[in-house]
């Protein structure tokens, strides 16, 4: 029982194909390996951007691919049924180079956008501090201005790509008085004399996605390397985080359709007690209930999809999409391991893996609880 999706173009579908035979090819056999590490492949990087792969929205004046938000959505989509959910592209391509391209000088985005397309330059965002979380105006890491220069102090945490990083967008308080109007969007090489990385992180899930801690001791950058405007940090990160969500909310409905997919096959194999466990009317029924609620995440985020390749999606309606995608994903996961039963807790088997994967999907891009509180606004 498929959706008849219609949000997609001929070029978008062409693409795909290109996408699942570089995820196949680059990405799948190596997964094992970049679990055990930690860490993904530089090399990787390298080999998406000789095939046109990153920031493939990206104006092609700077080296990107010139596409639309739909094609960053395949991407998204394609790794999620791929399992390849360390390498963080779309985050690199889809979430932190558009602050550069949207909101940068013309010096900025010819300095960084060309590294960032061939894969030689990583990107990371540098925003959630210890104590923290959710609360963007709490932060206390300070860009204070000294001359031609900035200088920075303070400490991140949770960072992906923390560690192989390359230039990070760093959330600073240029006016530690004046909340949320103080804060400002610095860039900061990683070879900046007092920028150090911390340990990496153990997380419970995204085992190949390096996340780290970075400390920030009186590390100087040129004035040149504010992002926009000073003070206007809070508005630009508003501005973006809806296509950040709706990206996480893409990512939810490609894996929960992949591993409803996977789960029936299993259980229509998997004998107990002298039958499949399909036969079992539990089964059926709990699946059942997976593929309605696999129909109604899809319906809403395909329509929201829609709505932002208009450029029309809100910041109410993305949390939306994110809330009921990332929510309904959970529950469906626990529902499937149980189906799989003492199998379902191996890591071997990719049920497990995108168990413990997708828990993080309620907690970053801003909680489910900020999600709710964005949609009671509108009500």
């Amino acid at each position: 029982m498929q959706i008849q999706r219609n949000v997609f173009r001929e070029d978008h579908e062409m693409f795909r194909t290109t996408v699942r035979r570089f995820y196949e090819r680059e990405c799948v056999p190596h997964l094992a390996d970049w679990n055990k590490a930690g860490l993904v492949d530089r090399e990787v990087w390298r080999n998406a951007g000789r095939e046109g792969l990153l920031c493939v929205g990206l104006p092609t004046e700077y080296g990107g691919g010139g596409g639309d938000y739909g094609h960053c959505a395949v991407m998204a989509e394609e790794a999620a049924r791929c399992g390849v959910s360390g390498v963080t592209f779309n985050m690199h391509s889809d979430i932190i180079a558009p602050y550069i391209e949207r909101i940068g000088s013309e010096a900025q985005k010819q300095r960084w956008l060309p590294g960032a397309c061939t894969g030689e330059t990583i990107l990371g965002i540098a925003m959630t501090e210890p104590g923290t979380g959710s609360d963007l105006k709490a932060i206390r890491t300070t860009a204070v201005r000294d001359g031609d220069e900035y200088v920075i102090n303070g400490s991140k945490t949770f960072i992906s790509n923390g560690i192989i990083g390359d230039l990070f967008v760093v959330v600073c308080k240029t006016d530690p008085a004046a909340g949320a109007k103080g804060i400002s969007l610095i860039v900061v090489e990683a070879n900046r004399e007092g920028f150090r990385r911390g340990r990496k992180l153990e997380k419970v899930g995204l085992h190949s996605q390096d996340t780290a801690e970075l400390f920030f001791d009186n590390v100087r950058v040129p004035a040149g390397n504010l992002l926009g405007e000073e003070g206007q940090g809070f508005r630009y990160l508003m501005a973006e985080l809806p296509q950040e969500r709706l990206t996480i909310a893409l990512v939810s409905a490609a894996r929960l359709e992949t591993m409803l997919a996977q789960t029936i096959a299993y259980v229509k194999d998997r004998k107990a007690f002298g039958q499949t466990v399909w036969d079992f009317q539990n089964t059926r029924f709990k699946l059942a209930d997976i593929q309605a609620q696999a129909i109604a995440v899809r319906t809403l985020v395909d329509h929201y999809l829609a709505e932002h390749l208009r450029r029309r999606l809100t910041l109410e309606e993305a949390a939306v999409a994110k809330l009921f995608a990332t929510e309904t994903l959970g529950k469906a996961l626990d529902e499937m391991v149980q189906l799989h039963g003492g199998y379902g807790y191996m890591l071997e088997y990719p049920i497990a893996r995108a168990f413990v994967d997708a828990r993080v999907n309620r907690i970053f891009g801003g909680t489910s609880e900020v999600m709710r509180e964005l949609i009671s606004r509108a009500l």
